[in-house]
């Protein structure tokens, strides 16, 4: 009899190691696949920093492509000014400074787009080549990619930010 008991009572240690085993494995996979999804949200950042590389590096391009642009002082000004933006806000991508970075990088961008009819800069669509279009859509993918970036970041955990860092 006693030993019936014992034997039951090692099956439910047994049972209850491979429980424990179980539930390891299970957290083991739940954090491997958070740390790569994790890897696979800090490609985000990169990502929206070169587009908005390739955004102001075609702004500030942009008065030289046109020659035209450079007798016009205000529209040279703002070309460069928003090449200057951009260029900078790649800083704010790589080093990750917060969501109100981000919302002022997404209005910005909004800002200067300047190619679809009735956009609030010119108050008309200009001109459509190449160049413009490169930087419309490298514009748009930085206002996506960081859209993004700031709708993974309220669905992460604090401590998981901090890890992140």
């Amino acid at each position: 009899m006693k030993e019936k008991q014992q034997h039951k009572k090692s099956e439910r240690g047994i049972e209850e190691v491979q429980e424990y085993n179980m539930s390891e494995n299970n957290n083991i996979r739940q954090r491997h696949q958070e740390r790569s999804s994790f890897r696979n949200y800090q490609y985000l950042f990169i990502a929206a920093a070169v587009a908005t590389a390739i955004a102001g590096i075609v702004h500030l391009y942009m008065p030289l492509a046109h020659p035209r642009m450079l007798g016009n002082i205000p529209m040279a000004t703002f070309f460069l000014g928003s090449g200057i933006a951009q260029i900078f806000w790649i800083l704010p991508m790589i080093k990750r400074w917060g969501r109100i970075w981000y919302y002022v990088g997404i209005a910005g961008n909004v800002g200067v787009i300047t190619r679809f009819p009735s956009n609030p800069v010119t108050g008309r669509g200009g001109d459509v080549d190449a160049v413009d279009m490169t930087c419309e859509l490298a514009q748009v993918a930085y206002i996506a990619i960081t859209a993004v970036i700031l709708a993974k970041e309220r669905s992460i955990k604090v401590v998981d930010k901090e890890q992140l860092r």
